[in-house]
């Protein structure tokens, strides 16, 4: 079975040489794009439970407390499972590491929306629905853990270094497209056919982005008969990879064993690096604003402004749409005007970020104004997942370390996304008031202070780390 999951190894059916670039090129592009899109289709099976809180407290199966607990499961499920994943994925086969993780995820949407179907008909305690959905909401995070780790080093092993940030911001759109699809295709189907409909929704689209993975995503240049990426590339010549790399150039066994050995000596390194830490603890903050809007935001509108379930989702729904535009121009930006130099956008975008929060948050429930403020946290989200959550670490890191890097950061952004579910959900079951209709609501006051101060500390953190160079071994 491990051996099912190494990285493959250099094909002997070699591309011709004329031929070399044109093939390196679509199948490059295919890698980047099942990437983007089969990431994008993970998030959809991750965020389903966000448009269903308010229906599942509405008919009394959770209280807001469990349902930040059912949250904060899978966000620690996928925190460890970042970092354990992270680093298994800089020596796999990424291709059936990444469907692997789908396949488990869709499973988890379609047995929880099976067991919803069961406790509507009230042959299922709401007791052991909430225990059944934290352990299958756990199992799907660790399952999502598996999705980044081999998407972003398909970066790393098809595209060259001065136009990775180019393509790592067009990939992190994928976070906003999954986003999107969650809140506009899942709450209208929420909002359409009962909270239940919302895995059955997300576990077919998942099965689309398992499709996608299996058929069009490659491991590496070389184990598709191309030379390797330093070469192809053109960052170095045949010879001078030959000489870097005399010992993988033995014996398939030998090779094997090198390679593991280089890759195990660079993680250790990265583990040792502060830059890295500090990156993980900016993150950690972002990811805690970020998924609060991600998994608050529609209840916050709901309850707070006086919106009904489709029209928050919807709004909740622009911000990762804008996402995209901060992500792609983000990445690009920072390739062409600041050359690799992602330190001053994403201070920029940290700034941005904490505006649109207060505007959403304390800002009244004038549809322009709460569109407005999406528009600009969705831009701002957009740079701060692509720099702060990936591409500045990937930056400090060699190459081959960039998967332990990911882990690092990974599991402190999704470690505090939990500890920020369970807070919030602890907060508001402990602030509710009666509004001006006479129905009892929770009270947003304390909650918004809690994620508005995340999100001011998460841009000021990397500043620590703007004179910090790319870690050499």
């Amino acid at each position: 079975m491990f051996d099912f999951y190494k990285m493959s190894m250099p094909s002997q059916d070699k591309v011709p040489a004329d031929k070399v670039q044109s093939t390196y090129k679509r199948q490059r592009m295919q890698t980047f794009l099942t990437a983007t899109f089969g990431y994008a289709l993970y998030y959809v099976c991750r965020l389903s439970m966000g448009v269903m809180k308010q229906p599942l407290i509405d008919a009394g199966l959770l209280s807001a407390t469990q349902l930040g607990v059912i949250g904060a499961c899978l966000y620690w499920a996928y925190a460890v499972g970042k970092l354990v994943n992270g680093f298994l994925a800089d020596g796999a086969n990424i291709k059936r590491f990444m469907a692997t993780g789908l396949i488990i995820s869709v499973a988890m949407n379609f047995i929880m929306g099976v067991l919803g179907v069961t406790a509507l008909g009230g042959a299922f305690p709401t007791s052991a629905l909430f225990v059944s959905f934290a352990l299958f909401w756990a199992i799907n995070g660790w399952a999502q853990s598996m999705g980044a780790p081999p998407a972003i080093i398909s970066l790393s092993r098809w595209f060259p270094l001065k136009i990775r940030g180019t393509y790592y911001g067009f990939f992190s759109a994928s976070h906003n497209i999954g986003e999107g699809l969650s809140f506009i295709f899942v709450g209208s189907l929420v909002a359409a056919a009962g909270w239940k409909w919302g895995f059955f929704g997300a576990a077919l689209a998942g099965v689309l982005g398992i499709v996608l993975i299996l058929l069009w995503l490659h491991d590496s240049t070389d184990s598709k008969g191309l030379p390797p990426i330093e070469v192809v590339s053109g960052e170095m010549s045949q010879q001078e990879y030959d000489a870097n790399h005399a010992d993988m150039l033995k014996s398939a066994a030998d090779a094997k064993q090198a390679q593991r050995a280089e890759t195990k000596r660079m993680q250790a390194a990265v583990i040792k690096n502060p830059g890295v830490w500090i990156l993980a603890l900016s993150s950690a903050f972002m990811y805690m604003s970020r998924y609060a809007i991600n998994e608050w935001g529609t209840i916050f509108l709901q309850e707070a402004k006086g919106y009904d379930l489709a029209g928050a989702a919807a709004i909740i729904g622009i911000n990762p749409i804008f996402g995209i535009l901060g992500t792609v121009c983000g990445g690009w930006l920072s390739d062409v005007v600041f050359k690799g130099d992602r330190k001053y956008p994403a201070f920029v975008a940290g700034v941005l970020e904490a505006i649109a929060l207060a505007i959403f948050l304390f800002g009244g429930p004038a549809k322009w104004l709460n569109v407005l403020a999406m528009v600009l946290f969705g831009i701002a989200i957009g740079v701060l997942i692509a720099f702060i959550g990936g591409l500045m670490a990937i930056d400090l890191v060699p190459r081959k370390a960039t998967g332990a890097a990911l882990g690092i950061v990974g599991m402190a952004s999704y470690a505090a996304a939990g500890l920020q579910n369970v807070v919030t959900g602890l907060l508001l079951d402990n602030h509710i008031i009666t509004n001006a209709a006479g129905a009892q609501v929770h009270d947003f006051t304390y909650v918004s202070w809690f994620w508005l101060g995340a999100a001011i500390i998460s841009f000021v953190l990397p500043v620590l780390n703007w004179h910090r160079k790319q870690q050499e071994l």
